[in-house]
């Protein structure tokens, strides 16, 4: 039942670690209505892997999806960019716009850039594969990717169990760390343009990311809000 006025919908997995402002878990991160809703047993480690989540976890995310379509959501997020691997059957489930990675940005960050090549900072390269550039639209050579598996505060608080998961998050370091990776990044790769966060638990760190190294940043966020523009009037 449709209950007051627009919203984004925002599908989430089940973990246990907070929210801070900004991330994609947080409703208040948007800037506009938000609802969240929560993809049972869709843990991190089930959905941050070179390859498809189970087909119980796809079957979960598309029942979440129009649930929230008829609750009234004019716009479907998610809070992970690995599921850019069943962004095309989630969006085929309902009838509003869907964006599930700020991966499916790449092409236009790319094009609005000048065609060079777009950085990627990301949970974990070790598990972007090659499925995921090609559900993006965009090729390796589009690209420069780092990731965060190996950044000890970021990783022992979100990619392990939920069980595992803190109440708290060391923000001041994951904050140092994700600016590190980007600011290496683009050392290593001056020809990057611009940078998009695939996971959702980084643009709280966004602008101190654009500050350091002098790239705008793109995240969910932003999908977020180019896609719903059309559900709120004025």
């Amino acid at each position: 039942m449709k209950e007051g006025g627009p919203f984004i919908g925002v599908l989430m997995l089940d973990t246990a670690f907070p929210r801070p402002l900004g991330d994609a878990g947080n409703s208040a991160s948007y800037g506009l209505p938000a609802r969240l809703r929560v993809v049972p047993k869709a843990e991190t480690l089930e959905i941050v892997r070179d390859g498809l989540p189970a087909e119980a976890l796809v079957q979960g995310f598309i029942a979440a999806a129009r649930a929230l379509e008829a609750e009234g959501a004019v716009a479907i997020v998610s809070t992970c960019g690995f599921l850019i691997l069943v962004q095309r059957r989630i969006a085929a489930s309902v009838s509003v716009p869907v964006m599930l990675s700020a991966m499916s940005l790449l092409p236009l960050v790319k094009a609005v850039h000048g065609g060079a090549p777009v950085g990627v900072l990301t949970a974990s390269a070790a598990q972007l594969g090659p499925g995921m550039l090609e559900a993006a639209g965009v090729s390796k050579a589009d690209v420069r990717i780092a990731g965060l598996e190996a950044c000890s505060a970021f990783s022992q608080a979100i990619l392990v169990p939920k069980e595992r998961q803190p109440a708290t998050l060391d923000e001041a370091a994951i904050g140092a760390a994700v600016v590190a990776k980007a600011q290496a990044l683009c050392t290593a790769t001056p020809e990057i343009s611009a940078l998009v966060l695939e996971c959702g638990n980084l643009p709280p760190y966004a602008a101190a990311i654009e500050m350091a190294t002098g790239r705008p940043v793109y995240s969910i966020l932003d999908g977020a809000r180019l896609i719903a523009a059309r559900g709120f009037p004025g």
